[in-house]
């Protein structure tokens, strides 16, 4: 009797330990599911040539599902590359319905499409950045180039907004053409 008793009680400690751990590990998945969303939909809402309320983002575990519709091809591919390009993002499912079917060939379609890109997750990253503040900074980007432009409270911060968009995916150049406040 005392063996079984004593036996309950380890299994009983056993399962709790166990349903602890899973419920934190639950909890963290969840909560960085949630951050990776967050940071979706905003990366979609700060990109001019989406309709951020006609594309909704679901997270799971790290994949990010697209689904709503979209106008052309084009913005399929620049939703899908915009939400491939953020941390903690493993892949994209994209369910978007397209619209129209225009054919989206055309090259200048095409570097406008990866210049807008650039030029969101470049702001974004700037946005993010706590050492920088990415409100002071316009970011402009024509056939890969950035050019930065804003005032910064220090040679540091515009080295490093520099930085961020230099080791931007598909950056071929970094104009710099930030100043630094007097005050």
């Amino acid at each position: 009797m005392k063996y079984s008793i004593g036996s309950i009680i380890i299994a009983t400690v056993l399962t709790v330990g166990s349903t602890a751990a899973y419920a934190e590990n639950t909890w963290k998945d969840k909560s960085k599911d949630a951050w990776i969303d967050g940071k979706a939909e905003s990366t979609i809402l700060l990109n001019g040539n989406l309709n951020s309320f006609d594309i909704n983002t679901d997270v799971h575990q790290g994949v990010v599902t697209l689904t709503g519709k979209v106008d052309s091809k084009v913005d399929k591919a620049l939703a899908q590359e915009l939400v491939e390009s953020l941390d903690g993002v493993k892949s994209v499912d994209n369910k978007l319905t397209v619209l129209s079917n225009k054919n989206a060939d055309d090259d200048s379609v095409m570097t406008a499409l990866m210049d807008s890109k650039v030029e969101t997750v470049v702001k974004t990253k700037l946005l993010v950045e706590s050492e920088v503040n990415g409100t002071d900074i316009e970011v402009e980007v024509t056939e890969g180039t950035v050019v930065l432009t804003g005032e910064v409270q220090s040679d540091s911060e515009k080295q490093l907004a520099v930085a961020i968009a230099k080791n931007t995916n598909d950056v071929k150049k970094v104009v710099n053409k930030l100043t630094v406040s007097n005050s």
